[in-house]
């Protein structure tokens, strides 16, 4: 009954949509990853090339389906079609080869599938430009192609198995290896990480963990790992929003710091915590914090007398003169 099952969806998809090379298609010549978090479930892509805007045409995600890289002569359908077919309980493997066996530009393709559990199909076509090559492990897949040097994928690999980090780290990691070994032969231009949960939630605001593009920049992979990183701190700021708006002042002060912490110069990071430590009833530690950030822009001040109404700084009105009068 299941062999009768696949036979028909791969039939289905094989009369709807038919894949057919055109001239036209992006040449997103480039590297990339598509991996799984043994720890959270989280699956994820990520990837650069010396093309404008490439994960606008590359990287397709689906949170407890999984997630697709398109490159090379991209054929974009690659990506929907892909996690349609996994999604209806096909592998990666099945996926992969129902789409490639109605493509005619099949041997310009370089595509990789992941599902939510970590199984991967990837396909390096014979006429993809060298170097060009993939290899996979477990719970990932990265491939390459146009590359300078035929060793981008081994070293994506190396650096994806040993580094320390979560996630995200492990994955710009595999990216910055590509670009030690010279990466795409044309340079750098764009890069994009996207990263969703393996299992759905049925909120799709909840699914994507992280989505973050690079579409014009001479360092893209430098650009996107500073971006990670930022979002990471706006995360820690985010959690403290939530506390605040629970009245959780201390949890709020403890994640408002995290935030600061990296990011010192960040002065929307620095005001809420200092906002935290007046509600904390911390004078001593805010008002120099808050002296210095008046300073350097008054519009934060006349933005704290604007959150006692709303409760977003409870403080009594001798206590907002004091703030007000540094």
């Amino acid at each position: 009954m299941k062999y009768f099952q696949f036979i028909l969806i791969v039939f289905f998809f094989q009369l709807s949509f038919s894949q057919v090379y055109k001239s036209s298609e992006p040449l997103a010549h480039t590297f990339s990853i598509v991996a799984r978090d043994s720890v959270t479930g989280n699956i994820g892509v990520a990837v650069q090339s010396h093309w404008f805007s490439v994960g606008s045409v590359v990287a397709y995600a689906k949170a407890g389906v999984g997630v697709v890289a398109t490159q090379s002569f991209v054929n974009p359908s690659y990506g929907p079609k892909g996690l349609a077919l996994m999604e209806q309980g096909l592998s990666p493997q099945q996926a992969l080869d129902a789409l490639l066996a109605n493509d005619e530009g099949e041997m310009f393709r370089q595509v990789a599938f992941l599902n939510a559990k970590g199984d991967v199909a990837t396909h390096t076509g014979s006429s993809c430009i060298e170097a060009a090559g993939h290899r996979q492990g477990k719970n990932f897949s990265v491939q390459a192609n146009m590359m300078l040097n035929n060793t981008v994928w081994d070293a994506m690999a190396n650096a994806f198995e040993t580094t320390k980090g979560d996630f995200s780290d492990r994955i710009i990691a595999a990216l910055k290896a590509a670009q030690d070994e010279k990466g795409d032969i044309r340079g750098s231009q764009s890069a994009v990480i996207l990263i969703v949960k393996g299992e759905a939630t049925g909120n799709s605001w909840e699914d994507t963990v992280m989505n973050l593009r690079v579409e014009d920049n001479p360092h893209p992979v430098a650009e996107l790992e500073r971006l990670v990183k930022v979002q990471k701190a706006y995360d820690f700021m985010n959690n403290g929003d939530l506390a605040m708006e629970a009245g959780d002042t201390k949890k709020a002060e403890e994640l408002y710091l995290s935030a600061q912490k990296m990011f010192p110069d960040n002065l929307e990071m620095k005001y809420w915590y200092a906002i935290n430590l007046l509600n904390n009833k911390e004078f001593e530690k805010a008002h120099p914090i808050l002296k210095d950030i008046f300073k350097q822009d008054n519009n934060w001040k006349i933005l704290t007398s604007r959150i006692v109404k709303n409760k977003l700084l409870i403080i009594s009105k001798e206590e907002l003169e004091d703030v007000m009068k540094l």
